[in-house]
């Protein structure tokens, strides 16, 4: 089968411009578990880039809870508005039924004051005055239809603003975990860093070049011809090429900077598909593929025992995703990311 060499990005100089004090602040490869990230560093290059690169891992893992926290905050904020609109429509419609009860109530107080037996001994006309005893009667039973709808209406009205009160507690909840989610992603970029100034201009200076090795080497991939397989994917796929060279921002999800699944995410909303926003929960849509070779471009591939990354595959052993702070969406080995390939997912 004829490969291709994956054409070079117009967008690379813009994200390079955009990105370059995070690109002298990348590491290589993600490894080691998050946990060990606070220890003091090694005194030695080695040592200051492998904590560097636990610091982003564990940067990038809570951007995913801090991308989930978010969602569910925008939903809430969805739902509130919702039950905010309904409970206004039905304190109108209280009010219309409560203006009619009282419209009923005087008509009833100024025909009355008479026993009706007596009313009708002394009328001169008895069959006109049997047609308004009548209509008094439907009256009555319409006022009693129509109190019953008003206390119906108001119960209602009582739960919609109990569960909405109950709705803007949980979001209040949310907000809180929000900024607890973002106070932690913002201390481990920090601490990274504060390390990465630790080490001489020249080593920082050979850390940068790495990193510009590996987007040229994006440059260069080899993708092969592979068609993917359903419309959707590729669709998604294209959108997510057009993004390459593109800075990482944690928590962005695009147009002009991304996080890994917010590159995900966006591609397929481009392809008129909506998925979840984590990769976590994008990791149970669409068709399991457990294994590399069953993949075609444009399937979502899982990275990572916790599912903390996710990002496409294609094609020819390469994934396409937004890898890491400091780094570009980009193109590289499956084998040589450093994360472990978990599962994939087809979006049919």
């Amino acid at each position: 089968m004829a490969s291709h060499r994956r054409p070079k990005q117009p967008s690379r100089a813009y994200a390079t411009m955009v990105g370059a004090t995070a690109a002298t602040a990348a590491a290589v490869v993600v490894s080691a578990p998050s946990a060990q990230a606070d220890r003091l560093p090694d005194p030695t290059k080695k040592g200051v880039k492998a904590q560097v690169d636990r610091l982003y891992e564990g940067a990038t893992q809570a951007t995913e809870k801090y991308n989930g926290v978010n969602e569910k905050r925008e939903k809430l904020q969805e739902e509130i508005s919702d039950l905010q609109d309904v409970v206004a429509r039905g304190r109108e419609e209280l009010n219309e039924l409560q203006r009619g009860l009282g419209s009923i109530a005087a008509a009833q107080y100024r025909g009355g004051g008479i026993d009706p037996s007596v009313q009708l001994f002394l009328s001169s006309d008895p069959d006109g005055y049997l047609d308004k005893a009548a209509a008094l009667d439907r009256i009555g039973s319409k006022q009693s239809a129509t109190l019953k709808r008003a206390q119906a209406k108001q119960r209602t009205l009582d739960q919609q603003r109990e569960l909405a009160a109950e709705k803007l507690e949980d979001l209040a909840g949310t907000q809180k975990e929000l900024r607890e989610k973002k106070k932690e992603i913002q201390g481990k970029l920090a601490k990274a860093q504060k390390l990465l100034n630790t080490l001489t201009a020249e080593e920082r200076a050979k850390i940068a070049a790495e990193e510009e090795r590996a987007n040229r080497a994006s440059e260069r991939a080899e993708l092969g011809s592979e068609a993917s397989a359903t419309e959707r994917t590729a669709a998604a796929f294209s959108a997510a090429k057009s993004r390459v060279g593109m800075p990482y921002v944690w928590g962005a999800s695009g147009p002009s900077s991304f996080d890994c699944s917010g590159l995900t995410s966006w591609a397929f909303n481009q392809a008129g598909v909506s998925i979840p926003r984590t990769s976590q929960a994008q990791a149970d849509i669409g068709t399991r593929i457990n294994s590399l070779s069953e993949l075609k471009p444009g399937d979502l591939i899982l990275m990572r025992d916790d599912l903390s990354h996710v990002g496409f595959y294609a094609g020819n052993g390469q994934i396409l995703h937004a890898p890491k702070p400091g780094a570009q969406v980009r193109y590289e080995p499956i084998s040589t990311s450093g994360m472990p390939f978990m599962w994939g997912v087809r979006v049919s």
